[in-house]
């Protein structure tokens, strides 16, 4: 959410924004949020001046009173009554008025970076730099889930039974490299000097308003069947919205933080080829780092958050490359997003494996995280990016160290958590 008075101050500025993320429907919503704060902030002179006048009214009652001018006295009573009346109707228009203005508010997209690329969807998105060379296999590379199956490492068809289409078993040896993936980013990120924090994996709707849009809400969430609980899409929705409504002293700043957390989501209008097997499924496991900072270092802060989700792919002898996310592609909080993407060889290109945004102080405006200055209370910076999210780090691991008997090498960094086991072979 922007800063209203950055909206009053230059509203063609907001104008340009939204016409940027190509979202032109959205153009009204910049005359009638001037338009609602004007009138509330009429309301609130004349609610103020009216609260003035009820007690000049009352102390010139207990004048009246004490001179015994009884008749004078009813009759500043009843202008206290019809006084009173005006002033529960001024607040209860203003409440109504304050609500409409933040659903606005929350609807107006935040300002992006003047460097983003102007783009309507992420097929404009544009590369960035690459980090190793990809190798052509000299054989034929299955599809993902037929390397799972011949390692005997997934039964989708039981899931399907137990929990529907887009759930699966993960077995055996596959099953511990996953989990061996998770351990060493959750190790990767404590070695950067991050914080090991394990979230709660539901939170309540005033979260979940706070982290997301409205949009992306209804795309993704599962709500709790009579409860005001929703189950997590990612572990920064708790782990931001433990930080709700809270004054965070300036010298603990930055907060770097790396979190554990299942993750449940809709995909809805997942379709395609590349959905089948575990690309798009409805509950999987990641690792995510959180950073709260003091606005003048999320910049920084930005480029070392994707630098180390690189950094981890290329220590397991991934390719991966950096692709900016263009105008269009950026979710209405982000400021700046820089999409991580590893090899395929099967495909021959890039798929996204982790996403890194700077959401400046859009989704502090909307959770009141603000920290101490010397001036007062400011509103953070906030950054996510994800560290490993392992059914598509599995995709690219099993692709990129597959062999031609169709084992699979195990890269270095992850054989001590794997028993120090250097591959997984078929099951004959």
């Amino acid at each position: 959410m922007i800063d209203i008075n950055f909206l009053r101050a230059d509203p063609d500025k907001v104008r340009e924004n939204i016409k940027k993320k190509f979202q032109d429907k959205k153009l009204p919503l910049v005359d009638e949020v001037l338009a609602l704060d004007e009138q509330r902030r009429a309301l609130q002179r004349e609610g103020d001046e009216r609260r003035a006048k009820r007690n000049a009214l009352s102390t010139r009652i207990g004048k009246l009173m004490k001179e015994k001018n009884t008749e004078e006295a009813a009759r500043v009573k009843a202008e206290v009554v019809e006084n009173n009346e005006r002033i529960a109707a001024i607040e209860k228009q203003s409440a109504e008025i304050a609500e409409q203005l933040k659903r606005d508010m929350m609807a107006i997209p935040n300002i992006i970076a003047d460097d983003v690329p102007i783009g309507k969807d992420d097929s404009e998105n544009v590369e960035r730099q690459r980090f190793l060379e990809p190798k052509k296999k000299p054989f034929e590379v299955p599809y993902h889930l037929d390397i799972l199956e011949r390692l005997n490492g997934i039964d989708l068809d039981s899931a399907r039974r137990t929990s529907g289409q887009g759930f699966y078993y993960l077995l055996g040896d596959i099953a511990r490299l996953h989990s061996a993936v998770l351990t060493y980013a959750r190790d990767f990120m404590i070695d950067k000097g991050f914080t090991y924090v394990i979230p709660p994996y539901m939170i309540r709707s005033d979260v979940v308003t706070g982290v997301m849009s409205f949009e992306e809400m209804d795309g993704m969430m599962y709500k709790i069947e009579g409860e005001d609980l929703y189950l997590i899409g990612t572990s920064e929705h708790s782990m931001i919205g433990r930080f709700m409504n809270t004054v965070i002293p300036a010298e603990q700043l930055p907060l770097t933080l790396t979190s554990y957390s299942p993750c449940f989501r809709k995909e809805k209008g997942a379709h395609g080829i590349e959905e089948r097997g575990i690309y798009r499924i409805h509950q999987f496991e990641k690792q995510e780092m959180i950073v709260i900072c003091r606005p003048e270092e999320s910049g920084e802060w930005f480029k070392k958050l994707y630098s180390y989700t690189v950094e981890l792919f290329v220590s397991m002898q991934i390719p991966v490359r950096t692709l900016e996310c263009c105008s269009g592609d950026l979710a209405d909080l982000k400021y700046k997003s820089i999409d991580v993407e590893a090899w395929s060889p099967r495909q021959e290109k890039y798929f996204e494996v982790g996403s890194c945004s700077n959401l400046t102080d859009a989704q502090a405006r909307r959770l009141g995280i603000r920290y101490k200055t010397e001036k007062g209370n400011a509103f953070a910076h906030t950054l996510n990016n994800t560290v490993v999210a392992p059914p598509r780090m599995l995709i690219a691991l099993l692709e990129n160290h597959l062999n031609a008997d169709g084992g699979v090498d195990i890269p270095v960094v992850l054989q001590k958590y794997m028993g120090g086991k250097d591959k997984i072979l078929p099951k004959k």
